[in-house]
C-alpha cells in the first residue's frame, strides 16, 4: 500500500510540475500580446484563455509535453517590442517574426542564453534597434537579422556557433552610429558549416581573403555582400567553392578583370556585379570573357556593370532566366545568340550604347520583361511586335531611333501591362488593335510622329492609369469614350507639338475624377456656358495667387514611374533606405534612374483603409497648389505589387535636412549632425515664417481652402538651404467660403478627428469640424515647441502645467 501511494504521489507531482511549466509558457505569450500595439489582421485574437495556447494562431507546441517549440507570425503587420519574457519558453527551437514593425531592443543576452534550445532565430525586416545581440545557442543554426536599423560592431561571439548554416545582416545601415563599421573579423570565415552569408547593405570595409575558396566557407552556397566598400581584385580561388549557388557582389568597389575560372562554380543561379565601376573597365574585348567560361546549368540570373561587348557565346547559358547588363557602356550589336535562351524572363539591356537591328527573338516564347530603352537601336518595330512572345508584360523600348510604324501585331500581347515607344522616330496612325491590349495600365506614345486620332477601341482599355500621346501630330476631338475611363485613368497627356484644334467635351469642363496626377492638356478650347473661365482654367492646371507664373505637371521630372522602378530604386523598400514614417506609410530614399537627383518616395500602407482616401487627399490638393514652402510632389504611382496587391505612392522632391522633429529632439539614432548642429534662434524664426507664409497661401490665397489637418515638427522638411517646406496632405480638407463672419467652414455632414493628439485643437475630439482656425492652433503649439524645445505631450505636462502654462512661466521656474 506504501509503494501504490508512493507510485501516485509521484505521478500527482509530474503532473502537476507539467501543469506549471504549461501555465508559464502561456504567461510568456500573453506577455509577448501585451507588447504588441498594433494587430491589423487580427492573428492574436485567438490569443485568450478560452483556447488553450497551443491552438492559438502562430504557436507550435510538442506533442509530448505540450510546451511552446515554434513561435511563427510572419509577414502579420505586427507591430510593438518584443516581451523579454520569450527567455521562459524553454523549449522553444524557432521564433520567426520576419516582415513585420516590431520595434526597440532585441531582449538582452541574458534572455537569449535561457534559450538553449534555440536553433532558428529570425527577426528580419522589422525596425530593431541597439547593438547585435550575441549569446546565442550552440544549436543556433539560423539567424536572420537584416532589414532592421541594429548598430554597433560585428560580435566575435557569433563566429563561434559552429552549427550557422544561415547568417543574414543586411541592410543594417542608416547613418551615424547605426551601420556595421570597418573590417570583418577574420574568424567569420571559419564558419565551416555556413550555407548562407548575408551583409548587404553595410558599411564593411574590407578585401575578400585571397585563399577564400581553398581554405575558408567550403560549404558556402550563398554570398550576400553588395552595397558595402569591400575592395581589391576579386580572388580567383572565389570561384573554386564548387557549392556556391549565389553571387552577389553589386555596389562595392571591387577593381580588375573576373577571373575566367567560373566554369567551377557548376551550380550557380545567380551572379551580380552591378555597380563596381571599376571591374571589367579597362575596355578589352575580353572584359566578358569570364561568361564564355560559365559551364553552371541552372544559371538563372546575370547582373553585370562592364564596358565591353556581349560574346556570342551567351547564348549557351541555356536556363538563363534574367539577363541584366542595364546601364553600363556596352556597344555593338546585341548578339543573335540571344535568341537561344529560351527560358528568359527578363532581359534588361536599357542605357547602353547599342546600335543596329534587333535579334531574332522568336524562340523567346517565356519573356515577360522586355527593356531596350536609351539605346542605338534603329530597327522597325515588326521586328520586335512580330517575333517577341505574345506573352510579354513589359514593353520598353523608349529613346532609341526605332522607325516605321506601329505594326498591328501589337494588339497580340494582350496580357501586356506596360507599353513604352516614347522618344523614337514612329510615324503613321495608332493602330485600332491596341485595344485588344486589355490588360494594358501604362500606354506612353510620346516624342513620334503618330497622326490621326485616338482610336475608338481604347475605350475597351478599362484597365489604363496612364496613357501619354504628347508631341505627337495627333489631330480630331477627345473621344468620349475618355469619360468613362475616369474611374481609372490618372494620367493623361495629349500635348502636342502644335495646339490640337479641337473642342473640349462639356463633361470634362468641372470633372474631378482625374485627381492623381496631373492634367497636361495644350489646346484651344471652347468655353462652355455652364462653366466659368476660372472653373475652365482650374481644370487645366493653372492656377492665380501662387508665387510662380505658371503650374507644371507633376510629371515635369519623372512622367512615367512603374512599380518595378520603384521597387528597384529603393531596394525592395528595405527599411535601411527608410527615412520616416507617417500616418498612412513610410518614406524611401531613392534614386530612380540614373543622373537624376535623389527623391522621398511615400509608399502607401493599403492595409489601412484610410491609406487610399489619404492617397487621393494628398493628391488632390498638391495638385492644385504651389508655393514655395509647400512640399513639391513630381509624380504619383497606383498600380498593383508583384502579387498583385493595390499599391499607390507619391514622388516627393527630397529635403536633405529632413524633418524639423528631428532638429528639435534629436536621438541617438538618427544622422550626427542633428546633435552636432543646433538650431539658431534665427534660423526657428525663419522656419516659423516659412511655415506661417505656406499657411497663410493655403488657407487665403487659394480658390478653396485648403485645411492641414497635421500640422507638426515630423511634417515640416528642410531643404538644403533650411528653408521649411510643410508636408504631408494626407488628411487635408478642402473648404467652401461662405459669406459669414465665422471665416471659412466645412460644408460636409460629418467628421471624425483628424490630426495627431497634442497638436489638434480639443474641439475637434468632441466632433467640431476642420477649420482655418484649428490649423493656426496647430501653429501655436508648433511655435511654442519650437522656441522651449518641449513637445506637447512630454510626459512632464501629465499631471502639471500643459505646454502654453509652461511657456508663461517664468524661466527660473522652468
Amino acid at each position: 500500500m506504501l509503494s501504490c501511494w508512493s507510485t501516485m504521489t509521484m505521478i500527482t507531482f509530474s503532473l502537476s510540475t507539467t501543469s506549471s511549466r504549461n501555465h508559464t509558457d502561456q504567461l510568456a505569450l500573453l506577455a509577448f500580446k501585451s507588447q504588441i500595439s498594433q494587430d491589423p489582421l487580427q492573428v492574436l485574437n485567438s490569443w485568450n484563455t478560452s483556447l488553450h495556447f497551443c491552438q492559438w494562431q502562430g504557436v507550435t507546441c510538442g506533442r509530448r509535453h505540450q510546451r511552446v517549440v515554434k513561435l511563427v507570425l510572419k509577414s502579420r503587420g505586427l507591430a510593438g517590442s518584443l516581451s523579454p519574457y520569450i527567455g521562459n519558453l524553454s523549449f522553444l527551437h524557432t521564433i520567426d517574426l520576419d516582415n513585420n514593425s516590431f520595434r526597440g531592443e532585441i531582449p538582452s543576452s541574458e534572455v537569449l542564453g535561457r534559450l538553449f534550445r534555440l536553433r532558428a532565430f529570425v527577426l528580419d525586416n522589422n525596425s530593431f534597434t541597439g547593438e547585435l545581440p550575441s549569446n546565442f545557442s550552440r544549436n543556433l543554426d539560423s539567424l536572420g537579422l537584416s532589414g532592421n536599423k541594429l548598430s554597433g560592431t560585428f560580435p566575435k561571439q557569433l563566429c563561434a556557433l559552429q552549427k550557422l548554416i544561415t547568417l543574414q545582416l543586411r541592410r543594417n545601415n542608416l547613418t551615424g552610429e547605426n551601420m556595421l563599421s570597418s573590417k570583418l573579423p577574420p574568424s567569420i570565415y571559419n564558419l565551416s558549416s555556413l550555407w548562407t552569408l548575408g551583409l548587404t547593405m553595410n558599411q564593411i570595409v574590407d578585401r575578400l581573403p585571397s585563399d577564400i575558396g581553398r581554405t575558408f566557407l567550403p560549404n558556402l552556397r550563398e554570398l550576400f555582400i553588395g552595397g558595402n566598400h569591400f575592395f581589391g581584385p576579386l580572388p580567383s580561388s572565389l570561384f573554386n567553392i564548387s557549392t556556391l549557388e549565389v553571387l552577389e557582389l553589386s555596389r562595392n568597389g571591387f577593381t580588375g578583370k573576373v577571373p575566367d575560372n567560373m566554369g567551377n562554380m557548376q551550380k550557380l543561379r545567380v551572379l551580380s556585379f552591378s555597380r563596381n565601376n571599376q571591374l571589367g573597365s579597362s575596355g578589352r574585348a575580353d572584359d566578358l570573357k569570364f561568361l564564355s567560361s560559365i559551364n553552371s546549368t541552372v544559371l538563372r540570373v546575370i547582373q553585370a556593370s562592364y564596358t565591353s561587348n556581349i560574346p556570342q557565346d551567351i547564348g549557351k547559358l541555356n536556363n538563363l532566366q534574367v539577363l541584366s547588363l542595364r546601364n553600363n557602356n556596352l556597344s555593338g550589336r546585341i548578339p543573335f545568340s540571344i535568341n537561344n535562351l529560351a527560358r528568359l524572363l527578363g532581359l534588361e539591356l536599357h542605357h547602353n550604347n547599342f546600335e543596329g537591328v534587333i535579334p531574332n527573338t522568336s524562340n523567346l516564347q517565356s519573356l515577360l520583361e522586355l527593356d531596350l530603352s536609351g539605346n542605338k537601336l534603329n530597327a522597325t518595330l515588326e521586328q520586335v511586335f512580330g517575333q517577341t512572345s505574345h506573352g510579354l508584360l513589359y514593353a520598353y523600348l523608349a529613346d532609341n531611333s526605332f522607325t516605321g510604324s506601329l505594326p498591328v501585331e501589337v494588339g497580340n500581347f494582350e496580357y501586356v501591362v506596360d507599353m513604352d515607344v516614347s522618344n523614337n522616330y514612329l510615324e503613321g496612325e495608332i493602330p485600332n488593335t491596341l485595344g485588344k491590349c486589355l490588360s494594358l495600365q501604362q500606354l506612353s506614345l510620346m516624342g513620334n510622329s503618330f497622326r490621326g486620332s485616338i482610336p475608338p477601341s481604347f475605350s475597351s482599355l478599362q484597365g489604363l492609369k496612364f496613357l501619354d500621346l504628347s508631341q505627337n501630330n495627333c489631330s480630331g476631338e477627345i473621344p468620349m469614350f475618355l469619360q468613362n475611363l475616369s474611374s481609372s485613368l490618372e494620367y493623361l497627356n495629349l500635348q502636342p507639338k502644335a495646339f490640337f484644334k479641337m473642342q473640349v467635351p462639356s463633361q470634362y469642363l468641372g470633372t474631378t475624377s482625374f485627381v492623381e496626377a496631373s492634367l497636361s492638356f495644350n489646346f484651344q478650347h471652347a468655353r462652355s456656358s455652364s462653366k466659368s473661365a476660372s472653373e475652365t482654367s482650374n481644370l487645366f492646371g493653372t492656377k492665380s495667387g501662387t508665387d510662380e507664373t505658371q503650374k507644371t505637371s507633376l510629371y515635369d521630372h519623372y512622367e512615367r514611374v512603374s512599380f518595378l522602378e520603384l521597387h528597384r530604386a529603393t531596394d525592395g523598400f528595405s527599411p535601411a533606405n527608410s527615412i520616416g514614417t507617417g500616418h498612412f506609410g513610410s518614406v524611401f530614399k531613392a534614386i530612380i534612374r540614373e543622373g537624376t537627383e535623389p527623391v522621398a518616395v511615400k509608399v502607401l500602407n493599403m492595409i489601412d483603409h484610410k491609406a487610399s482616401k489619404s492617397f487621393m487627399a494628398e493628391c488632390e490638393a498638391l495638385r492644385n497648389v504651389r508655393h514655395r514652402n509647400l512640399i513639391k510632389i513630381l509624380t504619383a504611382c497606383s498600380t498593383v505589387d508583384f502579387q498583385g496587391n493595390d499599391f499607390k505612392a507619391l514622388i516627393f522632391k527630397f529635403m536633405p535636412n529632413g524633418s524639423l522633429e528631428k532638429w528639435l529632439h534629436p536621438v541617438r539614432t538618427d544622422d550626427e549632425r542633428y546633435l552636432t548642429e543646433n538650431l539658431s534662434l534665427s534660423r526657428r524664426l525663419n522656419i516659423a515664417i516659412d511655415v506661417a507664409s505656406a499657411l497663410d497661401y493655403l488657407h487665403n490665397q487659394c480658390e478653396t481652402p485648403i485645411v492641414h489637418c497635421d500640422l507638426k515638427p515630423s511634417n515640416i522638411l528642410l531643404d538644403e538651404d533650411m528653408v521649411a517646406h510643410v508636408g504631408d496632405f494626407g488628411l487635408a480638407k478642402f473648404l467652401q467660403r461662405k459669406n459669414t463672419n465665422s471665416g471659412t467652414t466645412d460644408t460636409t455632414n460629418s467628421f471624425s478627428p483628424r490630426g495627431t493628439i497634442g497638436y489638434i485643437p480639443p474641439e475637434y475630439g468632441v466632433g467640431v469640424k476642420p477649420s482655418t482656425q484649428g490649423d493656426m492652433y496647430s501653429y501655436g503649439v508648433l511655435l511654442l515647441e519650437m522656441f522651449t524645445g518641449r513637445r506637447p505631450t512630454n510626459e512632464e505636462f501629465e499631471d502639471g502645467p500643459d505646454l502654453h502654462r509652461f511657456a508663461r512661466l517664468p524661466c527660473v521656474k522652468r
